[in-house]
């Protein structure tokens, strides 16, 4: 059943930010085009509509005064939390007037505010709804053979039906209609979804696949998948760091005579 937003509802944007990463130590802290990375995401955030408040979500006293230098808001939390999504119930709870959050990623500085205002308005617009997510529409066969790509099938409605590290669906005969989609890690939670989803212990398939979202749907959740042309991606590696940089921050086309 749809219902318009009022005004008791209020819409968190959490960025949960770590300094530990196996691949690239200090990460969110990494200074690209003369800013932290964990910056260039608060700044996307600041331009979405629909978003009441933006907090930072970080375990390391460094990255919290960097962030709170560049005007952040900032929650401290456990460095123990087994997932994303404990650290995020754990900094909402410091929310208690919040009624829905946004997971938005500290590792994707191109994310697109509209896409983050579509995930906002989704659960705002829908109280059957407990979560939601997107993802893009993939062409590239690599990506789907891609065990690090996690892909997901869609019913009619865009509800999600199945998310998986191996190719989805298994492509058995031709189906001219089928459209493939690589999953896109933001989520948006309803709040008492998000209270009840951290109580509920792992589930089979999520410890099978490594996926945490696959908890939500063996416990019977709705998760609407917003299909975007947003391709923008994490920063992994100090190389991806440095392509970043040079998209932002072109070499001069000049040379010096």
């Amino acid at each position: 059943m749809d219902a318009i937003s009022d005004t008791n509802t209020h819409v968190i944007g959490m960025i949960p930010a770590r300094w530990a990463s196996t691949r690239f130590p200090g990460k969110p802290l990494h200074i690209i085009a003369g800013k932290p990375l964990l910056q260039h995401v608060w700044e996307r955030c600041q331009k979405c509509s629909k978003l009441d408040s933006i907090i930072v979500a970080t375990d390391d006293e460094r990255i919290s005064t960097a962030a709170q230098k560049f005007g952040a808001e900032v929650v401290m939390t456990s460095p123990h939390h087994p997932t994303g999504t404990d650290r995020l119930a754990e900094a909402a709870a410091n929310f208690p007037h919040a009624t829905h959050i946004i997971n938005i990623q500290g590792d994707e500085p191109m994310i697109e505010p509209s896409l983050i205002d579509e995930l906002a308005h989704s659960l705002l617009a829908d109280t059957g709804l407990s979560m939601a997510t997107a993802a893009n529409e993939i062409t590239d066969d690599a990506l789907m053979q891609d065990q690090n790509v996690v892909k997901v099938v869609l019913k009619h409605n865009n509800d999600a039906l199945y998310f998986s590290r191996s190719p989805l669906p298994f492509r058995r005969s031709e189906s001219p209609e089928l459209k493939l989609y690589r999953h896109k890690g933001i989520y948006a939670y309803r709040r008492d979804f998000l209270e009840n989803f951290v109580i509920w212990d792992p589930s089979p398939l999520e410890l099978a696949e490594s996926l945490e979202q696959l908890r939500a749907l063996e416990n019977g959740a709705r998760i609407k998948v917003i299909i975007t042309d947003d391709t923008s991606g994490g920063i992994d590696t100090l190389e991806q760091a440095n392509e970043l940089e040079t998209l932002l921050n072109p070499p001069s086309s000049f040379s010096h005579i």
